[in-house]
């Protein structure tokens, strides 16, 4: 199917892995259009369907309709596998059924999954597809036994099993969507350490990179991880870290948040909402009810996302971490970006200049535009719900269940834009271009 693709439609990759998701997400609008996947038996409008299937297939979490009021079983279950494909990829779905029914992968169609899963060779990756699937089903199922278990104290247990399994899958794959109904997340669980914790750990897991899971299989040592893998792992953590801490301060007196709660329950409270900030949409905490101050740095969290190869959003962490050494190499007044004892070469640099300033870009844009049509909101609130479709992290300030019929398909773009546009940019700049056989005389021009 993919060499017909490449050889009767001549798509490139990034093309394909566009057409792909966007046959899945009007496969699911479908799907939730239909009677049956609604309590009321009407469906969903067209409008809602496919705003609600572009959200689970891009892993975001922002939502027009309660899932857990409005969706029958069918519905939600319809909702689960779009959060499943879109996490891990078509293609990687693809690729596991050829393998079960004997099929040998092709070099065009380990290309497309390099591409897919954004790693530098397809040398081995058809068995990091195997690693995959093999981490995501034994981590999604042992989260799912830990949430079942601390469900069944508070409802029936075939519910509470329903609920883990729901719950593991949404948050593993950073798609924050929730059963608990009236837009409540996990508000009620703020202070639960078991829910908590296991949570934060699946949003982890699922936004740190299968890159960095194989790492880890293969060598199990940080000493041995590729450049990749510590990159990750320590900008991870120290963003996690650095959340939790400015939040636990600027929340620490606020009286609708962190104010009530015993210290414990602030420390949890903090360290939850820090994790998933950056790419998952599950709160502990009413997003509404935050100060300024921390709203406007959980933006910054978004934006940055979690990390390449990842089931989660934004620039991603490399991105990021790139920018800052080429920012404190120029104040240093050195040449080179050095990270771990290895420089990185000037085409990354350019990479991650050029994803965030795209990533910029079009959140800029698609505020600008919301603050037109959605004249009677605060701009602050439009900015985070921006940002938050980009990042497909799906936090939301309420804004999204009352946006216009323009604001519904603007906000839906930007998280399919979010899902695919960085990362196909950064797909393409890998491409080699024709070779050049004469450079420009060089020129300079003031900066800063």
């Amino acid at each position: 199917m993919i060499n017909q693709l490449y050889r009767n439609l001549k798509l490139t990759p990034p093309k394909i892995l566009i057409l792909g998701f966007a046959i899945i997400i009007l496969i699911g609008t479908l799907l939730l259009s239909l009677s049956v996947s609604t309590t009321d038996h009407r469906g969903l409008s067209w409008l809602n369907a496919l705003f609600t299937a572009t959200s689970a297939t891009c892993v975001t979490g922002l939502v027009v309709v309660d899932t857990g009021t409005t969706f029958s079983f069918f519905g939600q279950i319809v909702i689960l596998s779009l959060i499943q494909i879109g996490g891990l990829g078509f293609m990687t779905f693809a690729t596991l059924f050829a393998l079960l029914i004997g099929r040998k992968i092709s070099l065009k169609e380990r290309l497309l999954l390099q591409e897919a899963l954004n790693v530098v060779s397809p040398q081995g990756v058809v068995r990091l597809v195997k690693t995959v699937f093999l981490f995501t089903v034994l981590t999604e199922g042992l989260g799912a036994i830990l949430l079942s278990i601390r469900f069944s104290f508070d409802m029936p247990i075939s519910r509470a099993i329903y609920y883990g399994i729901f719950h593991s899958i949404s948050n593993f794959n950073n798609a924050g969507f929730d059963l608990f109904g009236e837009f409540r997340s996990l508000t009620e669980y703020v202070e639960d350490p078991v829910v908590t914790l296991v949570i934060s750990s699946l949003i982890i897991l699922g936004g740190i990179g299968f890159i960095v899971v194989h790492d880890f299989l293969e060598h199990k040592s940080f000493q041995k991880f590729s450049l990749h893998s510590k990159v990750v792992l320590c900008t991870t953590f120290s963003l996690i870290i650095l959340g939790t801490i400015f939040i636990f301060w600027l929340e620490f007196y606020n009286q609708k948040t962190l104010g009530p709660l015993s210290f414990s329950g602030k420390a949890l409270a903090s360290l939850f909402q820090s994790v998933t900030a950056r790419t998952a949409g599950a709160n502990t905490l009413s997003i509404g009810d935050l100060s300024d101050s921390t709203i406007f740095l959980i933006i910054i969290l978004m934006f940055i996302g979690a990390s390449p190869g990842s089931t989660g959003g934004g620039i991603k962490t490399t991105t990021f971490v790139t920018l800052l050494g080429a920012a404190w190499s120029q104040v240093k007044g050195k040449q080179d970006v050095v990270f771990f004892r290895q420089r990185l070469v000037p085409t990354m640099i350019y990479k991650a200049i050029t994803v965030s300033l795209i990533g910029f870009i079009v959140v800029i844009i698609v505020t600008m535009i919301l603050s037109i049509t959605e004249a009677e909101t605060n701009f602050l609130v439009i900015l985070f719900e921006a940002t938050s479709a980009f990042g497909t992290v799906g936090l939301s300030m309420g804004l999204t269940p009352d946006l216009s019929t323009f604001g519904k398909i603007l906000i839906a773009l930007t998280m399919f834009i979010g899902r695919l546009g960085p990362l196909t940019i950064a797909i393409a700049l890998t491409h080699k271009q024709d070779k050049e056989f004469y450079r420009y005389p060089k020129g300079r021009f003031m900066i800063g």
